[in-house]
């Protein structure tokens, strides 16, 4: 295992006093490549400064913990500022900081002037900000609602909210992290918050010292044992753990700047599925697409020029044996019909040495390609997914933004394609403006094919 990145070990803790290069060398070994640590005050934000710049491997925030906010002065801000300059290329966020009424260490009143002041310089030098909640959910989620359209932006590490809170902090475009506490017998209404929390939107951490993680619960914890946090979410969201440590490490790098900018993959793993990153170019311009500003995905980066788009024999060296996988799919972040003429190559590749396929369309592909495409893909494609993505024609052209008449053509590219593919799906993103059952009863009881519902994230 590799990719692991510690989101959150407060390593300056006396409980490494004698053995910290120890505990940083079974981290590496563990395939932790970043650690950050986040401090809880004004010395300890010192302390994270010193480990670094003395370890490659940490990096840092600084910030007061609510518990030790009970003489917060705002004479302290700009003592924040400093040990952020005092190595600015390695602390990445304001934190921990935030609300907690279950302990009664600070005044409410207290807490709250100190998060928020905290959170007004988080956003003014440009820093996300580690947030602890406990027993504060409602008074967290006004404040965070009124702080995000500022520039704000949170990780809510160790998450204990409700539910509906969790989704509603995704909607807003932060982060959730859980730690060991996932692996605890009793955790079950945790696991199944975390299993809805969709992967593009979740961190790793420990919270070393504590939370340590089944087996070595009781025991003192350490970023090592973060691996055991990736496989849990594995499990929960019927990934790889090579998935959930790729897709939060690339989290870490998009969310705190650590790291290096993923590559461009030309095809990629999920699961046992293997897809083909075909063109950035389409269409259509979605809204929910991310294709020109973060051509990312699970961890991937798809970002693709035009003018150096790859070859057949790039592909089918990049796929090799299709029977590894369980299917091969056609997609990226672009219209892969677009490029029809080198799918259906790859694709024939691919069937020719007993793999399954599969392509995602918009189902534009006979006007982009001036011809009824859909007897070509006989014996070539498997299953064929089409975006339906609206119920009308007039909200199908503002989503997609093309023309009101792409709607019929989608749908009669979808009915076209069932006399040549033994799989056909209609999909829709799950987001408010969609009727879901209605897009339901199009997709089954009026074009006759299957139907699923996207996740947006």
């Amino acid at each position: 295992m590799k990719n692991l990145t510690d989101t959150h070990a407060h390593l300056f803790y006396p409980d490494y006093a004698d053995e910290i290069d120890q505990v940083i060398e079974r981290a590496l070994a563990a395939g932790v490549e970043y650690i950050i640590v986040p401090a809880t005050d004004l010395a300890s934000s010192a302390q994270v400064v010193q480990l670094t710049k003395k370890y490659d491997i940490i990096y840092g925030s600084v910030g007061v913990h609510p518990l030790d906010s009970k003489e917060w002065d705002k004479a302290w801000l700009p003592l924040l500022e400093q040990t952020v300059l005092a190595n600015k290329e390695k602390i990445v966020a304001i934190g921990e900081i935030g609300l907690d009424y279950y302990y009664d260490y600070s005044p409410k009143k207290k807490q709250i002037e100190a998060f928020r002041d905290q959170l007004e310089l988080a956003i003014k030098l440009d820093l996300p900000v580690i947030v602890h909640n406990r027993n504060s959910d409602d008074d967290m989620l006004e404040i965070i609602k009124e702080f995000t359209p500022k520039g704000l932006r949170a990780q809510f590490h160790c998450f204990n909210a409700p539910l509906e809170h969790a989704l509603e902090y995704v909607r807003m475009g932060h982060m959730i992290s859980f730690t060991g506490n996932i692996t605890f017998k009793k955790a079950e209404d945790l696991r199944l918050i975390a299993a809805r929390v969709h992967p593009e939107h979740l961190l790793l951490e420990t919270d070393s010292p504590f939370m340590t993680p089944v087996p070595f619960r009781g025991k003192r914890n350490e970023p090592a044992h973060v691996h055991y946090v990736a496989e849990e979410l594995a499990k929960l969201h019927h990934l790889t753990v090579d998935d959930i440590s790729r897709i939060t490490a690339y989290n870490a790098w998009r969310f705190f700047k650590i790291g290096k900018t993923p590559e461009t993959s030309i095809v990629y793993q999920i699961g046992t599925a293997l897809y083909v990153n075909v063109t950035n170019r389409c269409n259509a311009d979605c809204v929910f697409c991310g294709r020109k500003d973060s051509p990312f995905l699970a961890g991937y980066n798809l970002g693709m020029d035009k003018n150096n788009e790859p070859d057949i024999q790039q592909y089918i060296d990049a796929i090799g044996a299709p029977m590894k996988y369980s299917e091969i799919v056609f997609c990226g972040y672009g219209e892969p019909t677009i490029r029809w003429d080198v799918v259906k190559v790859v694709a024939g590749f691919v069937k020719e040495n007993g793999g399954k396929t599969r392509i995602n369309t918009n189902g534009h592909g006979n006007v982009i390609n001036h011809r009824d495409i859909t007897p070509e893909m006989r014996g070539l494609i498997d299953t064929i997914s089409v975006s339906l993505n609206a119920t009308d024609s007039k909200k199908y052209a503002e989503l997609m933004r093309v023309d009101e008449s792409m709607f019929t053509e989608m749908l009669e590219f979808t009915t076209k394609a069932k006399a040549f593919v033994p799989n056909v799906v209609l999909s829709v993103v799950g987001i408010p403006e969609v009727d879901i059952e209605k897009a339901r009863s199009i997709a089954v009881d009026e074009i006759g094919v299957s139907f699923r519902e996207r996740t947006y994230f």
